[in-house]
C-alpha cells in the first residue's frame, strides 16, 4: 500500500486556507434538519464522518432497462455514491421545450441509486463537457451573434441557464437529502478554471442553483492546475486528476481547511475517430486509489461505467476529433456491464477502507449476449432522393443555425458559368463535405484538416455545383463550444490565375435529424445504391440479448434498429463494432436502416458477442493528398530559449519582447530522463496581459514525430486543452527512435501578437518519459511551409 499523504501537514501549510460551513447556504431556509454536511476534515452525514467513494455514470448512456444493473455493480466493487451529470441539451432540445420522460427520466435514476444504497452527487451544470454534444449546452443558443457571451454572466447565456436551473430544481429538488432523497452535493459549472476566471460568473450560477430549490452543499471542480484560479469561499473546490493525487490534494489546502476530494478521477480515457484505442493502467490507479483513502480523502471515479453515447450525442475534442459512439473509457465496468481485473483491483483497494459494519454485495451476473447471423441490407434510398421538399434560399450560406437547424445532413447547390478551371472555396466546412460538379465527384472538404477548397475542372457550359455537408459533432471543450455547423460563407471561385468571384444564390435542403436523431420519410427500392444513401435489411430474433453489430465492412454514417437512432460509425476505428442493448431488440423482426455516406464494402451486418474497439484502419478515411510542409527554421532566430523546471506543474514562460505571429514552433533539445523522446500535456501562447490566446483557429503546421501505433500519443493532443493526456514522440513503428531535437510547428490560424507560452508537462509520477528540460521557441510568419 502507498503511504499516507501528508494531510495534516498541507492543511498547516495552507497559507490562504478558508474554513468552510459545516451548513450549507441555504440551511436558513431549508425545511428540514441538516443531514450532510462539509466540516473542517470530513464530510459529515448526520454528524458523522462520511467518506465518499464515488462513481460516475452517466443515465443517458445506460438504457434505462440496465439502469439498476450498472448501479447494483458499481456497489459491488465498493463505492457508496454515484455521480450523475445532466445535459441541457438532452432535456431542452428546442428552447423552452423541457423532456424528463423514459430515457430521460433523470428522477428515476436517483430512486433507484437510493433503493440500491447509494448516495448521489448531482452535476447539473449548465456546462457539462463530458464528450457530449457542445458539452451539454444546447444548440439554439447559438442563434445568438457572437462568441463570447457562452459560460459569461451575459444576459444572453445567463437568462436561458437560470431557466433551465429553475427547472432542475422543480425535477430534482425533492431528491436532496434534505427532503428525504439520495443527493447529497451539487455542482456549480464545470471545470471552470480551463475556461475562464470570472469568480462573479461563479458566484451567479451559485446563486442560480440557490434560487431553484437547493439547499445541499454546493462545489465547484477544476484540474489540479486551475483549482486557485475560480476558487471562491461560497463553494467547496475539488480536484480533478488522473494521477498524483499528492499535488491536487495540495492544490486543495492551498485554498480551503476542508475534506480533501478528487472529483473526477480518471479511470481511464475517451476515443476518438482515427485514433488508437485508450487504456488507463490498473496498477497506478490502485495505488492513487489506496492514496486517496488512506488520506482521508474521497474520490469519484470518471468513469465507473462509460457506456454508449447512442444516437447523435457524441461530442467532439478541440481542435476537431470528434469522439466515438463507444464510450467504454476502459472503465472497471466496460460499454455492456461487464467486469474483469480492473473492476477486481478497485474493489480490492477499497475493501480494506469500507466503513465499520459495510460489507459489500456480489456483483450482479451479466447481461445474456448472442451473436446475429449475418444478414443483407438490400434495399436502398439515395440520399439525393431523400432529402425534403422545403428549399431555403439565400445569397451565401450562412451556419445553419441560423435556419433553424439544428444538425444533420446539409446539401447546397448552386450554379457556375461556363469557365476554366479553378479552385472552390469556402470561409469554413463544419464538418465534412462531399462535393460534386453536374454529378460527378470532385473532392471532400474536411475541417480536420481545415481543408475547405477543392480543384474544379473547366466548364464548356453552366454547371451545378453541390456541396453535400455531414454535421459529426459539436466541440464539447474550451472556447471552440460556439461550434457552428454547416458551409460558411462568403464561398468563392477563382479561376486559374485570375482574381476569387463570389457565388451567389444558393439553395439548401437540409435532413434535420433533431433530439432523437428521426428519420425522414424514405422510397426504398430493391438493389444498390452508389454514393450516399440511406439502407435497409432486417433480422429475426428468437430472444432479447445484448450484441454487438459489427460495421467494419461499411464506410461513415448513422444506424437505426427499429427507428431508434443507435448511433454513429466509421470504419477507420478504433471502434468497428456498435453496442446494441437487448432490451431494444424484438423477437420476431427487426428492421436495420443505415445511412452510409460513402458506400458500403459489403451491405451485410452481423452480431458479434464481443466488441471490437482497438482496429484502426486510417486507409479508409477520406482522401487527403500527402503533406508537402517541411520546417523553415533555417536563419530564424528564437523568440526565446530556456529551460523548464523539472515535475508536473504548469509553468508560464516570458519572452523579452512580443512578437507578431502566424506560427510558433517548440523544439525539444533534451528531456529530464536523458531520454530521446519528448512529451507534453498542453502547450498555449500567452499575450501581454499572461492570459491565453484564442486557439479555435489552431492547427498542426508540422511535427517532427508523433507516436500513433501503441498508444494515442498525437500532436493534437498538444493543443486540445486535456491535461491528461499528451503529445509524445514515436517510440514504435516508422519514425521510432528518433532523437532530439523534437519540433511541434502549430499554425495559429492568423497573425497574433505572441508574449509567451504555457508549459502543461507530461502528468503523472517522476518517472514519466518525455518531459522537456532544455527547449527553445520561434515565432514568425512561416516556420513550416510545402516546398
Amino acid at each position: 500500500m502507498s503511504a499516507p499523504l501528508p494531510r495534516r501537514r498541507l492543511l498547516q501549510r495552507a497559507a490562504a486556507a478558508a474554513t468552510l460551513a459545516l451548513l450549507p447556504p441555504a440551511q436558513a431556509h431549508a425545511p428540514a434538519p441538516v443531514r450532510f454536511a462539509i466540516g473542517r476534515d470530513d464530510f459529515l452525514l448526520d454528524g458523522k464522518p462520511l467518506q465518499i467513494r464515488c462513481g460516475e455514470i452517466h443515465f443517458s448512456r445506460v438504457p434505462r432497462e440496465y439502469w439498476t444493473h450498472r448501479l447494483q455493480t458499481i456497489k459491488a466493487m465498493g463505492l457508496n455514491t454515484v455521480c450523475a451529470y445532466l445535459f441541457w441539451n438532452y432535456h431542452e432540445w428546442r428552447e423552452g421545450r423541457f423532456d424528463w420522460e423514459g430515457q430521460r427520466d433523470a428522477a428515476e435514476f436517483c430512486r433507484l441509486a437510493q433503493r440500491e444504497g447509494l448516495w448521489v452527487i448531482l452535476r447539473p451544470g449548465p456546462y457539462a463537457c463530458a464528450e457530449w454534444e457542445m458539452g451539454g449546452l444546447p444548440w439554439w443558443l447559438l442563434k445568438q451573434p457572437g462568441n463570447a457571451f457562452l459560460r459569461t454572466a451575459d444576459s444572453a447565456f445567463v437568462a436561458p441557464a437560470r431557466r433551465w436551473l429553475v427547472e432542475v430544481g422543480r425535477v430534482l429538488g425533492p431528491q436532496q437529502v434534505t427532503q428525504g432523497g439520495p443527493i447529497l452535493m451539487v455542482q456549480v459549472e464545470n471545470e471552470y478554471g480551463f475556461y475562464g476566471d470570472d469568480r462573479d460568473y461563479m458566484r451567479v450560477m451559485r446563486q442560480a442553483l440557490l434560487d431553484a430549490g437547493f439547499a445541499v452543499p454546493l462545489f465547484q471542480c477544476n484540474p489540479t492546475n486551475a483549482v486557485a484560479r475560480t476558487h471562491i469561499p461560497e463553494l467547496y473546490s475539488v480536484a480533478n486528476f488522473g494521477s498524483n493525487p499528492e499535488a491536487g490534494f495540495k492544490a486543495l489546502a492551498e485554498v480551503q481547511q476542508a475534506p480533501l476530494m478528487c472529483g473526477e478521477y480518471y479511470s481511464g480515457w475517451f476515443d476518438t475517430w482515427g485514433a488508437p484505442h485508450r487504456r488507463g493502467p490498473v496498477d497506478n490507479a490502485v495505488a492513487d486509489i489506496r492514496a486517496m483513502l488512506a488520506a482521508n480523502g474521497s474520490f469519484s471515479l470518471y468513469m465507473a461505467h462509460g457506456g454508449t453515447t447512442f444516437g447523435l450525442w457524441g461530442g467532439c475534442d478541440r481542435p476537431f476529433r470528434p469522439d466515438t459512439t463507444s464510450y467504454d473509457y476502459d472503465a472497471p465496468i466496460s460499454e455492456a456491464g461487464w467486469i474483469g481485473a480492473k473492476f477486481k483491483a478497485y474493489r480490492d483497494a477499497m475493501t480494506p477502507f469500507l466503513a465499520p459494519g459495510e460489507a459489500l454485495p456480489a456483483p450482479p451476473p451479466p447481461m445474456p449476449v448472442m451473436t446475429i447471423p449475418a444478414f443483407a441490407l438490400n434495399q436502398t434510398a439515395p440520399l439525393a432522393a431523400s432529402l425534403p421538399a422545403r428549399v431555403i434560399e439565400d445569397a451565401s450560406p450562412r451556419p445553419i443555425e441560423e435556419y433553424d437547424i439544428s444538425r444533420g445532413i446539409v446539401v447546397y447547390r448552386a450554379t457556375l458559368p461556363p469557365g476554366p478551371a479553378g479552385r472552390l472555396a469556402a470561409a469554413r466546412v463544419r464538418d465534412l463535405a462531399w462535393v460534386r460538379l453536374d454529378g460527378k465527384p470532385v473532392g471532400t472538404m474536411d475541417t480536420r484538416h481545415r481543408r475547405y477548397q477543392v480543384d474544379l475542372p473547366a466548364r464548356s457550359k453552366p454547371a451545378v455545383i453541390e456541396i453535400v455537408l455531414y454535421t459529426i459533432a459539436r466541440v464539447n471543450f474550451g472556447v471552440e463550444i460556439h461550434d457552428r455547423k454547416g458551409v460558411h460563407g462568403p464561398v468563392t471561385f477563382t479561376p486559374s490565375g485570375g482574381q476569387p468571384q463570389a457565388i451567389e444564390h444558393w439553395e439548401i435542403r437540409a435532413i434535420d435529424f433533431d433530439a432523437e436523431g428521426v428519420l425522414p420519410p424514405l422510397a426504398f427500392r430493391r438493389g444498390r445504391s452508389k454514393g450516399a444513401a440511406f439502407w435497409r435489411g432486417s433480422f429475426d430474433a428468437a430472444r432479447s440479448a445484448d450484441t454487438f453489430l459489427d460495421m467494419s465492412g461499411w464506410g461513415q454514417g448513422i444506424v437505426w434498429i427499429n427507428g431508434r437512432c443507435l448511433g454513429r460509425y466509421w470504419s477507420i476505428g478504433p471502434t468497428q463494432t456498435m453496442y446494441l442493448p437487448g432490451p431494444w431488440i424484438r423477437r420476431g423482426r427487426n428492421q436495420v436502416v443505415v445511412l452510409d455516406l460513402t458506400g458500403p464494402r459489403e451491405a451485410r451486418i452481423a452480431g458479434l458477442t464481443t466488441p471490437i474497439l482497438d482496429q484502426l484502419h486510417r486507409e479508409r478515411d477520406l482522401a487527403r493528398a500527402p503533406s508537402r510542409v517541411k520546417p523553415r527554421l533555417d536563419g530564424v532566430k528564437p523568440a526565446h530559449e530556456g529551460e523548464f523546471v523539472p515535475g508536473s506543474n504548469t509553468q508560464d514562460v516570458r519572452f523579452a519582447a512580443p512578437r507578431l505571429a502566424r506560427q510558433f514552433c517548440l523544439e525539444t533539445l533534451d528531456a529530464f530522463d536523458g531520454k530521446p523522446y519528448a512529451a507534453l500535456a498542453e502547450l498555449s501562447l500567452l499575450d501581454r496581459s499572461g492570459k491565453t490566446l484564442d486557439q479555435s483557429n489552431w492547427t498542426i503546421a508540422w511535427v517532427d514525430s508523433e507516436e500513433s501505433s501503441r498508444e494515442d500519443g498525437g500532436a493534437l493532443n498538444a493543443i486540445n486543452g486535456q491535461n491528461s493526456d499528451y503529445w509524445h514522440t514515436a517510440y514504435s513503428g516508422p519514425g521510432a527512435g528518433g532523437a532530439h531535437p523534437h519540433r511541434l510547428v502549430i499554425d495559429l490560424g492568423h497573425e497574433v501578437e505572441v508574449a509567451g507560452l504555457r508549459y502543461v508537462p507530461r502528468q503523472g509520477k517522476d518517472d514519466v518519459t518525455g518531459r522537456i528540460r532544455r527547449y527553445r521557441a520561434y515565432a514568425g510568419e512561416r516556420l513550416a511551409d510545402e516546398d
